[in-house]
C-alpha cells in the first residue's frame, strides 16, 4: 500500500505569529510583577498592635519585616523574627520565587531565537521549549502565593496578631504567575499545528495554489457604463435653438463679399503682355 504523501504547508504572511507575540509580551510583564512580589516586604500586614499607636502597623515579606506608620513615609526594616522566617512556607516561598525568576529568564533566552521574525519560518521547537519553561515559572510562582494565602492567619510570629490583612505582594504574585502561565501555554501551542494551521499562520499548499488558479480562470467582470448621449427633447426649456437662429432673423445681415474671379484684368493702363 503506497504511503500517503506528506502535506506541505505554506506561511501566508512573514509577520510573527500572534501566539508568539502574545507569549513574548506576557512573560516579561509577569516577570516584573513576580520580581516586585519577591523583594517587597508586604506579603501580609499586621494592624491594631497592642501597646502601639493606632496608626502603626507591621509589614511582613519573605526576606524582611518592616514597621511603618500611616504618617511617616519611611519604614524601619531592621526587625527580626526567627519564628516567622523559620516556618516552612517562608523557606519554600524563598526558593520557589527565586527559581521562578531565573527560569523565566532562561525561557525567554530560549524562545527569542525561535521567535525571530526576520526568518521565513519561526523555529517552533525552540519557541515551544521556551513556552514550557515560562509556563513552569508561572506555576512555581502560584504555589507559594496560594499556600501563603491559605494559611495567612496561621503563619507563626512573635508579634501579636489581631488584624491580619493580605499585602499587595500576594496580588502582584497572582497576576504575574497567571501572565506567565498563559503566555507559556500559548507559545507551547505552536509546537503542534492545530485549527487548520491558523495558530501558525499557515495554509496547505493545495489551498493556496488552488485559490490562485481559480482566480486566474475567472473571466473579467463586465461593467455597464451608462451612455452620455441623450435624445433632444421636443419640449425644451430653451426658447430657441440653433436652427431657428439660422432661419428666422429679424434684422438685415451684412452681405458677404463676392468672390474674385481669377481672370479679372487690371483696370489701369494695359501692358504689352495683355495685348
Amino acid at each position: 500500500m503506497p504511503s500517503q504523501r506528506t502535506q506541505e504547508w505554506m506561511r501566508t504572511s512573514l509577520r510573527t505569529p500572534g501566539i508568539l507575540i502574545f507569549g513574548m509580551v506576557m512573560a516579561p510583564c509577569g516577570w516584573i510583577l513576580n520580581l516586585t512580589a519577591t523583594v517587597a516586604p508586604n506579603w501580609r500586614t499586621l494592624n491594631a498592635l497592642p501597646s502601639s499607636p493606632p496608626d502603626e502597623f507591621i509589614q511582613q515579606g519573605i526576606w524582611e519585616i518592616c514597621r511603618a506608620t500611616t504618617v511617616q513615609t519611611r519604614a524601619d526594616c531592621t526587625l527580626q523574627d526567627t519564628e516567622y522566617f523559620g516556618s516552612q512556607v517562608i523557606e519554600v516561598a524563598q526558593g520557589l520565587m527565586v527559581a521562578s525568576l531565573v527560569v523565566t529568564l532562561i525561557g525567554l533566552a530560549v524562545a527569542i531565537p525561535g521567535v525571530r521574525c526576520w526568518k521565513d519560518r519561526p523555529n517552533w521547537l525552540l519557541a515551544g521549549l521556551g513556552g514550557i519553561l515560562i509556563f513552569l515559572s508561572g506555576v512555581m510562582t502560584i504555589i507559594p502565593i496560594a499556600w501563603y494565602t491559605h494559611i495567612l492567619n496561621e503563619v507563626p510570629t512573635v508579634f501579636p496578631t489581631i488584624d491580619v490583612r493580605v499585602g499587595y505582594c500576594i496580588i502582584l504574585g497572582y497576576i504575574g504567575g497567571i501572565f506567565e502561565i498563559l503566555g507559556g501555554f500559548v507559545m507551547f501551542i505552536g509546537i503542534c499545528r492545530c485549527c487548520g494551521g491558523k495558530n501558525r499562520g499557515e495554509k496547505r499548499v493545495e489551498q493556496v495554489t488552488g485559490a490562485r488558479f481559480d482566480s486566474r480562470r475567472q473571466p473579467a467582470r463586465r461593467v455597464e457604463v451608462p451612455s452620455l448621449d441623450r435624445a433632444r427633447s421636443e419640449a425644451s426649456s430653451v426658447p430657441y435653438s440653433r436652427d431657428s437662429l439660422d432661419e428666422d432673423v429679424s434684422f438685415p445681415r451684412a452681405k458677404s463679399p463676392a468672390a474674385r474671379s481669377a481672370n479679372t484684368s487690371y483696370g489701369g493702363r494695359p501692358y504689352e503682355a495683355d495685348l
